[in-house]
Parts: C-alpha cells; structure tokens; sequence
C-alpha cells in the first residue's frame, strides 16, 4: 500500500469517527477541494508532509495522534 492510500484510509476513518464531511475538512484546512479529492481518491502517487500537517488541523489532532494506527505500521507500506 502505498503512504497516500494510507493517509487516505486514515483521513476517512477520522472524518466518519468525528461525523465531518469531506466538505468541512477542505474549508478547516484552507485548502482546494481538488487537492484534497486527489488524495481521497488517491489519484497522485504520494502526500507532502505540509498536506499530511494542514489534515491533522482540519480535523483539530495531533500528527502523533493521526499517525498512531497501525496502517502506519505495515511493512507493506511503501515509502519509495
């Protein structure tokens, strides 16, 4: 699995868990809607860490928090 489809998966997860739409996510991170459905639909091949930073913002946790789950930990993930 690649790292985008991980933070993806990730992302969805927490909005589901705080009952947010994708919508608010974008408007509590400042960021284009095009951004962020390339991430969602995992159309580009990786996630900058600012991207990854404004995410946890929006959706008002730490990095360590949204980093602490074990889709982070496989060793299947590839950071390449």
């Amino acid at each position: 699995m690649k790292i985008v489809e991980a933070v993806a998966r990730r992302t969805r997860y927490l909005l589901n868990e705080k009952k947010m739409s994708q919508y608010r996510l974008e408007r509590n991170m400042a960021i284009p809607h095009n951004t962020m459905t390339n991430i969602m639909q995992t159309r580009g091949s990786a996630v900058n860490f600012k991207t990854v930073f404004q995410i946890c913002r929006g959706l008002n946790i730490s990095l360590a928090e949204f980093v602490s789950d074990p889709i982070f930990e496989s060793e299947d993930l590839e950071i390449d």
